[in-house]
């Protein structure tokens, strides 16, 4: 009470300090600041972006590099498109982001705009400070269809932005990859720029979904030949990506051509598993980094989609 009346007295009167709200009208609700509310434009302000790019080069970079090794594939095929194109990956750990990040040129990588889920990345002021500015990241909400969010992805894409978004709307669950929403399809055909397919492998076994630490070992990352909308329809073309995805799967289990004509029978493996109960699932994907001493030798490891 004390240190109430003491504010009063010191505050500067109206009209240098701000006015009595009168006691007889109702204060309107605080506006919320974060989720998908949190203003992002500040991390794309030049000398952020400067900073960022230092950032990038001096902690992001070296870390990637001596946790998760990415092996990259394909940058060839999409080195003539004209910018911004929009990049859809599979999603099965928070590592996936960065490892991507990493694995594209600086003609890329230093002009993209990732799409992270509200509820989760911009929760607190904290994390969605240091996610806007180490990943350029802007909050996307993934629990329902917003108009404003995915109208602000269509604009920065239009702005000259490249986007990176995982279609699967969130991490896997138990290591297989989950069937895509509809929200990178939408982008390409509203936006008429190309769709490039990343696929990511062995992030889910370095930090897995609930996982307490992170595990060093191998990635791989392999980009698609770009999907051009056209005259698709968006929901045809959230197939085309999907196949695009689980061939590019089968390309970094096995081999470019075995998985060409895996997919010209139309035969390519399922990159969401088996149908069966959890545990065979579990079986099918092979052992993990945390397994240890039980791990087994290349040889005896299983793989998915599985070898010929």
């Amino acid at each position: 009470m004390f240190t109430e009346r003491l504010s009063r007295h010191l505050r500067a009167p109206f009209p240098i300090g701000a006015p009595d709200w009168p006691s007889a009208v109702e204060r309107p609700a605080p506006r919320p600041t974060l989720g998908i509310d949190y203003d992002t434009a500040w991390a794309r302000r030049y000398p952020v972006r400067l900073a960022r790019v230092a950032y990038t080069e001096l902690v992001t970079r070296p870390l990637v590099a001596a946790v998760a090794r990415p092996h990259v594939e394909g940058l060839d095929r999409f080195e003539n498109v004209e910018g911004p194109v929009i990049f859809a990956a599979n999603h099965a750990s928070h590592l996936d982001l960065p490892v991507l990040t990493c694995a594209l040129p600086d003609r890329w990588r230093h002009n993209l705009v990732a799409v992270a889920a509200a509820d989760y990345f911009f929760d607190t002021r904290l994390k969605a400070a240091y996610f806007s500015f180490a990943l350029n990241a802007v909050p996307m909400d993934r629990s329902r269809v917003n108009r404003r969010s995915a109208y602000q992805a269509q604009q920065l894409v239009e702005e000259g932005w490249n986007l990176m978004i995982f279609p699967e709307g969130g991490r896997s669950h138990d290591g297989w990859a989950r069937e895509h929403t509809g929200g990178a399809a939408w982008l390409a055909t509203r936006t008429g720029r190309p769709l490039v397919p990343v696929h990511i492998q062995g992030t889910g076994r370095l930090w897995p979904r609930g996982a307490r630490r992170i595990y060093t070992g191998r990635t791989r990352v392999t980009f698609g030949r770009p999907l051009s909308p056209g005259e698709v329809p968006a929901r045809e073309m959230v197939g085309l990506l999907e196949s695009a995805v689980a061939q590019l799967a089968d390309e970094a289990a096995t081999d470019w051509w075995s998985a060409r004509q895996r997919a010209a029978k139309g035969s390519t493996p399922d990159i969401t598993g088996p149908r069966a109960a959890a545990w065979r699932r579990a079986w099918a994907l092979g052992p993990s980094p945390k397994d240890g001493a039980r791990r087994r030798s290349p040889a005896e490891e299983r793989h998915w989609p599985p070898r010929p």
